[in-house]
């Protein structure tokens, strides 16, 4: 699908270069041009294979020396190639070791062959350091334990894979908790926090990573286990002779430039720490070894420091005028003792969000704490006194549920950013300078500046009071000249930063983007100190090659250079993306949102990996693995890659990720795109016909009234089982009923009793002809499942509808008449039936959007399908698409809009039940929850994903995730609903999922309400 390129200068498929073989040395101060002469090669390191049979014999060989997982299967290769940067490389194999002996085996047969090695925890690495072309050592699945806590002592003993918030909660009912946390706190992991030294937005508190840990176990490529301590921990002293030697002539030789060399900022991260070796500064091992980005060692187990939470915090926000005020004023409110000080401004922040923040063009979030709510809430009073002439409007936020929704829209700028108000891609490579906080209104005014001169835009944010700014760059990194304007750009940012006294990296690492400009930071004799200390540890250069000490070019290895330059022929419209399929795939940062382990952190995506813990059953998986299939060299098969269809084949398509990642990759719509491609002109499952084609069968069964003949054969063991075999459905799954009187068929008999009911004839018929049209008419949609299998629910919602003063009116269907979403064609992947029947939906309610009228839908998938997937999919070729997506309403919608004043029935019950993904996702839920307060239905419906979602749960080989995905929130919160409570669920797949796991009766909104309005009624 693309053409690759071996160019070095191409950042195309460079692996020739990347070998602990051929390290590049760190670029000079030379011309900042794309034509620099190539850095030269020095070291005494081992070759990296190149043949299938070295990678053979290498498989062979760790699989034979390692008891935990190897694997170097195209799956596997695909998942590692890239991180959270702009850099890919290729590794040849992934090893999950299970201890620490595993690593020193995995370490010891890369040694042998020469090959490199890369640790890598959460892969949330921004700066490239998390890829290789070597063996990538996973920590994450195996050595994620806390191995222990002690809250006298407040430390922590842990091994590298352990998540921080895992971490987090482990300390938390002791009082503690773990200083550092980044934006990515969910799912990154304590061993890449120590690789990168990250720190997070309390740093103003509690520092970085190298600030908190306090011993390390790590080891070397040459085989060695070493302790390292921190200060006064013992010094050189337990280090193996050759280490020990070689560190104290380095320090002692060089006792003044180490001394000089480093800018003192709190947020200096670039290079190696080596003034932490001072004998002034207790000889840190720990903290030197800290931020050096797997090039060193791997850690096997770290003791870090837990710093004592407080009892209670308020975030207060402060808007200013703009960026530059907020900037100037950050460093001014230090003096207060904040908790964190961050800082964004209103170009990265959506008019939805900023109407719940304090007037002003620019926000600082500044939280604080106290041992008490009252001595919190005394704490910001004091801060926004002081604060109170430079900001223009300011907040105090006491409630928890609050500040967590408004630190979201902080933490998930590291994915917004990626995108431009016109949708232009941005690009990290600078995402985390630092300066000096009292100089970063001036450092933000030049860097504005400097964008304009090179015809660039951004948008900053990040931790104000530390002086660390993040930004995303709209850099053309597809074209050549873009790629020489980007490394120009660097350049001239690079001393930009050095000029205003601050570090190339705040924050996380500098990896491939800016090692090679390190000499701009410290000059060539330190940075020369900065390879002898490399090469102390890793004499044969097989730690992460190419980073921090002779470092690749920041223009090499750019992950999309491998990618199609031509749009691929899709069948959706991707009009967020341009029409084009591989900028969709590009939506995907590796933010990694999506490995978050719980429903709190990520909403509802992304069920399947929390179900199964496996990399490609995230969406960034999914979307690493369709980048690859267009690059067209791991995965080599295109559309029809079993390795992208199996890694879908977990996907539930419920959408969640539209929404819950911050860059709104669509992994449901690019499931479906895949599917229309790789079954193409081929026999498809039995499931594709069986539930693909379900809207077909239903209507025939009830067209054919064989609805009580088909119930009992449903019920029948024999029969049962056969119709499942052969329809590709679970065997544990019971069928679904068929409704003995179809939803369509009540609707023209209530229709017909009601034109012969005496006094309806002539005048009266009349009146009510009147009447109706002085009433707002809504069109109710008779989707599939609401029509054949919970007919219940239509009718409910008509007599809520006409009770609200709405006159009801449904399209004609019947035989010769279908009328479906297309939902069911959609998720299977069959796209051009799918269009047939959309284009068939549009005309058959072109008269009713004609005429203005609302589209009520009561399933909130099929709702989901005709507001998004029916425009996409028909484009504005289809006349009507676009304004049939913008007539639908859900049930409550309607209420809302067009019957503002009714006064529902008092239900006064608290509720249970779930959120349909699709309605979280695509439609939103603010009516329903307005709708559910009014009728005094009380209580939080839970997050998450029913499991079932359409045909998903139903098909053979995905009941166990269903279940597992069903156990995580629904299931539960049903189980322990309060007495009464009515458990409710507006999506057919979540009662069917209910019924069969929970022996659970729930019902739609509608239901409810209407059962409510009948004894109104009886009452009255």
């Amino acid at each position: 699908m693309a053409q690759k390129s071996n160019d070095p200068e191409s950042g195309g498929d460079q692996r020739h270069s990347d070998g602990p073989s051929g390290q590049p040395t760190a670029a000079g101060d030379g011309p900042p041009t794309k034509d620099s002469p190539a850095p030269t090669r020095r070291g005494k390191q081992p070759a990296r294979p190149a043949g299938h049979a070295e990678t053979r014999a290498l498989t062979q060989a760790l699989r034979a020396a390692v008891r935990g997982d190897v694997a170097a299967d195209a799956t596997a290769r695909a998942l590692n190639t890239m991180d959270a940067s702009n850099y890919r490389r290729v590794p040849l194999a992934v090893v999950a070791p299970r201890d620490a002996d595993d690593i020193a085996a995995t370490l010891a047969v890369c040694r042998e062959h020469g090959v490199p090695v890369v640790p890598r925890g959460g892969g949330t690495s921004i700066a490239g350091q998390a890829t290789g072309v070597g063996v990538v050592l996973d920590t994450t699945r195996y050595l994620n334990r806390v191995v222990s806590l002690d809250p006298e002592a407040r430390t922590a003993v842990v091994q590298p894979g352990v998540i921080c918030d895992e971490l987090r909660s482990a300390a938390a009912p002791y009082g503690l908790t773990f200083g550092p946390d980044p934006s990515t706190h969910s799912r990154c992991t304590i061993g890449g926090m120590i690789g990168n030294n990250s720190c997070g937005a309390h740093s103003v508190a509690w520092g970085t990573t190298a600030d908190n840990v306090r011993e390390v176990t790590a080891l070397l490529y040459g085989g060695e286990r070493v302790r390292l301590l921190g200060e006064s921990g013992g010094g050189l002293d337990a280090l193996p002779a050759r280490l020990r030697d070689g560190l104290r002539g380095l320090v002692d030789g060089n006792l003044a430039l180490l001394r000089t060399g480093f800018p003192e900022l709190p947020r200096r991260i670039s290079g190696y720490a080596l003034d932490a070796l001072l004998p002034e500064r207790g000889v840190d091992l720990a903290r030197a070894f800290t931020g050096s980005e797997g090039t060193l060692g791997v850690v096997s187990e770290a003791t870090v420091r837990l710093v004592r939470a407080p009892g209670a915090r308020v975030l207060a926000i402060l808007g200013y005028a703009d960026e530059n005020a907020a900037a100037d004023a950050a460093s001014t409110l230090l003096p207060h003792g904040p908790l964190t000080v961050e800082g964004m401004a209103s170009d990265l922040v959506g008019p939805v969000a900023a109407a719940s923040l304090p007037r002003g063009g620019a926000w600082l979030f500044v939280e604080v704490g106290g041992d008490s709510p009252e001595q919190a809430r005394a704490h910001a009073g004091a801060l926004l006194r002081d604060a109170a002439a430079e900001c223009t409007d300011s907040a105090v936020i006491t409630d928890p549920a609050h500040q967590r929704a408004l630190w979201r829209i902080r933490e998930d700028a590291s994915g917004t950013a990626t995108r431009m108000s016109d949708g232009t891609e941005a690009w990290p490579g600078w995402e985390d300078c630092a300066v000096p906080p009292a100089r970063l209104g001036g450092y933000l005014r030049d860097f504005r500046a400097l964008l304009a001169q090179h015809g660039l835009r951004g948008t900053p944010y990040g931790h104000f009071g530390d002086g660390c700014i993040h930004v995303r760059i709209d850099f053309d990194l597809l074209t050549e000249p873009g790629i020489a304007r980007f490394r120009a750009f660097s350049y001239d940012l690079a001393d930009l930063v050095v000029a205003h006294g601050g570090s190339l990296s705040g924050e996380h690492g500098d990896g491939q983007a800016r090692a090679e400009l390190l000499p701009r930071m410290y000059g060539s004799e330190l940075v020369q100190l900065f390879e002898r200390f490399k090469d102390l540890w890793d004499p044969a250069g097989g730690m992460n090659p190419g980073m921090l000490a002779r470092p690749h070019r920041l223009d090499e290895n750019l992950r999309f250079a491998v990618l199609p330059r031509e749009p691929v022929d899709v069948a959706f419209g991707y009009p967020e993306d341009g029409g084009d399929f591989s900028a969709a795939v590009r939506r995907c940062v590796g933010v990694a949102k999506c490995r978050t382990t719980s429903v709190s952190g990520a909403g509802v995506m992304c069920p399947s990996f929390r179900a199964t813990g496996e990399e490609r059953h995230s969406t960034r998986g999914r979307a690493r693995l369709l980048h690859e299939m267009l690059a067209g060299e791991v995965i080599a098969d295109g559309w029809r890659s079993t390795e992208v269809r199996d890694a879908l084949d977990l996907c539930l398509s419920c959408k969640g990720c539209r929404t819950d990642c911050p860059v709104g990759v669509d992994m449901a719509t690019y499931k479906a795109e895949f599917l229309h491609h790789h079954y193409a002109g081929r026999l498809r499952p039995a499931a594709h016909y069986a539930m693909g084609w379900l809207p077909v069968w239903l209507r025939a069964a009830a067209a054919l009234r064989l609805a009580p003949v088909a119930n009992a054969a449903a019920r029948v063991g024999p029969l049962a089982a056969l119709a499942k075999r052969v329809g590709g459905i679970a065997p544990e799954r019971d069928l679904p009923e068929l409704a003995a009187e179809p939803f369509p068929r009540w609707w023209r008999a209530r229709a017909r009793r009601r034109a012969d009911r005496p006094g309806v004839r002539d005048s009266g018929r009349d009146r009510d002809r009147d009447r109706d049209r002085d009433r707002p008419t809504v069109v109710l949609w008779p989707d599939t499942f609401t029509s054949y299998l919970a007919p219940s629910v239509g009718r409910a919602a008509v007599a809520v509808l006409e009770d609200a003063g709405l006159r009801v009116v449904v399209p004609p269907t019947g035989p010769g008449r279908p009328l479906c979403c297309g939902l069911t064609w959609v998720s299977t992947g069959q796209l051009d039936r799918a269009k047939q029947v959309m284009r068939r939906a549009v005309d058959a309610v072109a008269p009713a959007l004609d005429a203005g009228l609302p589209l009520v839908v009561l399933e909130p998938s099929c709702a989901a399908t005709l507001r998004g997937d029916l425009p996409e999919l028909l484009g504005p070729d289809t006349p009507g698409a676009a304004r049939l997506a913008a007539s639908v309403l859900t049930f409550a919608q309607a209420l809302d809009q067009y019957a503002p004043n009714w006064r529902p029935p008092r239900v006064d019950r608290p509720v249970v039940g779930q959120t349909h993904c699709h309605q979280h996702a695509v439609l939103g839920d603010a009516a329903e929850r307005t709708l559910r307060e009014r009728a005094g239905l009380t209580g939080e419906l839970s997050g998450g994903c029913c499991g079932l979602a359409g045909n998903f749960g139903f098909e053979a080989g995905h009941y166990e995730v269903s279940v597992a995905c069903a156990e995580e929130a629904l299931l539960p919160a049903v189980r322990d609903r309060p007495a009464g409570a009515e458990v409710l669920a507006d999506g057919f797949s979540c009662r069917t999922q209910l019924h069969q796991l929970a022996g659970q009766r729930a019902r739609h909104l509608a239901e409810v309400l209407a059962e409510a309005l009948a004894e109104r009624r009886r009452d009255e």
